[in-house]
């Protein structure tokens, strides 16, 4: 599993083995029953400490993205498209409330908030 973790990001290094191994289920790339590497593997390949890994696989479990088997490892749940995308789209709305909430409070109206974000999807 190919992870891009950094010290230089605002994210925790947990949030971002979080959000990047989510993302590469929801993208396809790790189907169902897809074992994952164990806690000790992942944290000796990615020079992290073994608590960061686990609070990052707890994590993804409390979401029901992974399983554990007892004994054996940790899996890719089988999920749904329609629960992908309800994950997607729940993962977007929290990432967008606070920078919505703020342009509100500057004076932007629901309308220009709107016509900036169509501008940048436009932009890829």
């Amino acid at each position: 599993m190919i992870l891009n973790l950094t010290d230089l990001s605002d994210e925790s290094l947990q949030t971002q083995i979080s959000r990047q191994v989510r993302a590469q289920i929801l993208a396809g790339d790790l189907g169902a029953g897809t074992g994952l590497p164990s806690i000790r593997a992942l944290a000796r390949d990615q020079k992290v400490s073994v608590i960061t890994v686990q609070r990052a696989y707890e994590h993804l479990i409390h979401e029901g993205v992974i399983h554990a088997r007892r004994g054996k490892g940790f899996y890719v749940s089988e999920l749904k498209m329609k629960e992908k995308i309800d994950l997607a789209e729940s993962r977007l709305a929290d990432q967008i409330r606070r920078p919505v909430s703020t342009a509100k409070a500057e004076g932007l109206s629901p309308d220009d908030i709107q016509r900036i974000v169509k501008l940048i999807l436009n932009e890829n």
